[in-house]
């Protein structure tokens, strides 16, 4: 059953129906479903809080499967900003990450941008680009006093 909600997710899915299996695949910290959202091209990027550019799938996954050795991640995107056209989507995110810390329990904040191609296969991940957020999240746009960079 696992396998057909991933392939009718990946081939007829939407761009939104494949950033949710993203995030479901994280929070279940199952490498299956989470590569199934990528597009099969060498050019995929993924950059983690901090990290280094991953070029390719094969990198990616091995990231992850990195990740996933220390258990699930516990993402949750909201504020979800997008723009999309009949090819190819761009969904900004605002991601609450549960992290357990020393003092226990903490929520970690991540800003990411995820960016999906129509393809032959259907909608696809080609970029996931997360970096470090913090807990006072803009909520609107930003005023003309402050600094973009």
């Amino acid at each position: 059953m696992q396998k057909a909600k991933i392939q009718a997710a990946t081939i007829g899915g939407s761009a939104d129906e494949i950033e949710a299996q993203f995030y479901e695949a994280l929070q279940q910290g199952d490498i299956v479903q989470l590569m199934a959202c990528w597009a099969d091209e060498d050019e995929v990027i993924c950059i983690h809080p901090g990290g280094p550019r991953l070029i390719g799938t094969a990198s990616i996954r091995a990231a992850f499967e990195a990740m996933f050795t220390s258990g699930r991640i516990a993402a949750r995107p909201e504020q979800i900003s997008k723009v999309e056209s009949l090819t190819s989507a761009m969904h900004n995110v605002v991601e609450r990450v549960a992290v357990l810390t020393a003092e226990g329990p903490q929520e970690a904040v991540v800003i990411a941008t995820n960016v999906y191609q129509r393809t032959p296969q259907g909608w696809r991940m080609v970029a996931h680009h997360a970096s470090p957020g913090t807990l006072a999240v803009q909520q609107g746009p930003l005023s003309s006093s402050q600094v973009l960079h």
